[in-house]
């Protein structure tokens, strides 16, 4: 294929047809409609359903780092919509893209997307205008949304948005953001079956189609024969690039790092640096790019009941871990020894990073074991008190290891109960069985998340709701900036978490898997699922004779 294009993006060589990409699902996969809530489950549908926007794949990387989880408007561009405007201060029209087609497949049978599945997919998640009994139990979905008015065809290519908000910035944030809710469903298949969720009546527009699924093995796409795109990069170039994505589920990391010395996994996201380092060490023709947005491991705890009730004893918590040592001892000196906050550091201009604290905010995340036990003895707890943990194998043991250890020095005496991933969604998260602490891969701190939904992880709390509330309608950035600075100190002083370290986080990837550049969006397993898997799994591809050179 021709390669001289004259742009920035020739420095990553020709794109080759053909190949498997296959990646990794640490938990096993159990959701593929959007209507169902992705936040506690992990899904896939992405990887063959669209949304209206994408990224700008043509957008030069130094422009903007697309390994941040959060992609603001002017970044973004047009996939199943072709353009968009507001024609007034509550209206919002989308005009979509003329020849795109669902997948051949019953009862879609290859027919036209058009303005009316784009109707069908917002009324039947957010239900406005009465059109539903209730919306969708997609939280997140449900709570980005408050504002929908109406969605109404006004031909078969136009979309016509009504919002209570003026707001416009926040229409585009919510109405384009990546979350796996934004997948457009068949309406033919729901209306025969019900929901998607079945793997079997997987339906959508995009590149790949789920052909196979395996609980707790595999899930097998392939390449949509029929599929509309074209690469942005080079416009001759019919996508996909490969021929099948195969992801694999493997719970335990440390069978993923054997798969991907042995050449079986292509690409691995986002590892700490410990196992990062050590994979370079042993294995350098692995390719590694920081990328700098994992989320920091979260101990959080029931606010509500006692101890943790008591604000001193949860700042005794915080006074206890030593986290600069932890940072220079386990981390080996390559992480900030910082304590995360709800907006993640890389973020930058935004949040409330460590150097702007107040002393008296950084005293009570300071280490001071001794002030520490006396504001146990001050809450009643001279001696301490023992305390269970739920924790989530697929975090970092290790770090909750350290934990345990700090708190010992207090008098905490720590149980680990330990559970993987699907028995700690199942307890934790769908019937609240937790009645102490809680450990999880990520949580409430170190996001890049749209600046609304930082805030929005504590509105249980009536002051961050309120901040929530005037963010939803503001109107300048610099008024949204402000209300995530104050929502950061309102978390951090009310220690609503315990604070830990934001690690380095790392990509790995193969030699020969090409056009890869951390994106975010594109494979990350460790969440809700891989939200842009149709869009950058379509446009990477597989040099097929440099891995023949590696893997024999």
């Amino acid at each position: 294929m021709d390669n001289n294009t004259g742009k920035w993006w020739d420095k990553l060589g020709a794109p080759q047809y053909g190949g498997e990409i296959t990646i990794r699902a640490n938990r096993n996969i159990q959701n593929f409609d959007p209507y169902f809530d992705e936040s506690n489950l992990c899904s896939i549908q992405g990887a063959w359903m669209e949304r209206l926007a994408c990224d700008d794949w043509t957008l030069d990387p130094s422009a903007w780092d697309t390994q941040l989880g959060w992609h603001p408007p002017q970044v973004k561009k047009g996939l199943l919509a072709e353009s968009w405007e507001f024609t007034g201060p509550h209206t919002h029209v989308v005009h979509l893209r003329k020849g795109v087609h669902w997948q051949d497949i019953p009862p879609a049978n290859g027919r036209e997307f058009t303005a009316d599945d784009v109707v069908f997919h917002f009324k039947r998640l957010y239900g406005p205008a009465g059109d539903f009994s209730q919306p969708s139990p997609n939280h997140v979905g449900v709570n980005a949304f408050p504002d929908l008015i109406s969605v109404t065809a006004a031909d078969r290519y136009t979309v016509v948005f009504q919002f209570k908000t003026a707001n416009q910035a926040s229409v585009l944030w919510t109405l384009y953001n990546f979350s796996l809710a934004q997948c457009m469903e068949n309406s033919e298949a729901v209306q025969k079956w019900g929901d998607v969720g079945d793997w079997h009546h997987a339906i959508g527009t995009g590149p790949f189609i789920l052909k196979d699924f395996i609980p707790h093995k595999s899930a097998s796409l392939i390449k949509n024969p029929n599929y509309w795109g074209y690469d942005e990069r080079h416009p001759q170039n019919k996508l996909p690039y490969v021929d099948g994505v195969r992801y694999l589920i493997i719970p335990e990391e440390t069978d993923a790092l054997e798969l991907m010395r042995a050449g079986k996994l292509d690409v691995m996201f986002v590892l700490s640096p410990v196992p990062a380092h050590a994979m370079k060490k042993t294995n350098p023709e692995i390719l590694q790019i920081p990328a700098g947005i994992a989320p920091p491991p979260s101990l959080e705890m029931r606010l509500e009941a006692a101890p943790f009730s008591d604000i001193r004893v949860r700042r005794a918590m915080q006074m206890a871990l030593d986290l600069p040592a932890i940072a220079k001892s386990y981390y080996g000196g390559l992480v900030d020894p910082y304590p995360a906050t709800i907006t993640s550091r890389t973020m930058k201009g935004w949040g409330f990073p460590y150097e702007e604290w107040p002393q008296d905010l950084k005293d009570e995340y300071a280490y001071d074991p001794v002030a520490a036990r006396q504001l146990l003895a001050d809450a009643g707890y001279p001696h301490g008190f023992k305390t269970n943990v739920i924790a989530n194998t697929a975090a970092d043991m290790n770090m909750l290891q350290i934990i345990k250890f700090y708190f010992t020095n207090i008098g905490i005496d720590l149980e680990i109960r330990k559970k993987d991933p699907e028995e700690w969604i199942a307890f934790v998260e769908k019937e609240h069985k937790h009645d102490q602490l809680i450990y999880r891969p990520y949580g409430p701190f170190g996001h890049t998340y749209e600046p609304q939904r930082q805030i929005g992880k504590f509105r249980f709390d009536p002051v961050t709701n309120s901040l929530f509330q005037k963010a939803g309608i503001a109107t300048r950035e610099d008024e949204l900036r402000q209300l995530l600075k104050e929502a950061n100190e309102r978390a951090l002083r009310q220690h609503f978490a315990i604070s830990t370290l934001q690690p380095q986080g790392y990509a790995l990837y193969q030699p020969w898997f090409k056009g890869y550049n951390g994106q975010a969006h594109s494979i990350w397993m460790n969440g809700g699922g891989p939200v842009m898997a149709s869009f950058y799994l379509s446009r990477f591809w597989i040099d097929g004779k440099l891995k023949k050179s590696f893997v024999h």
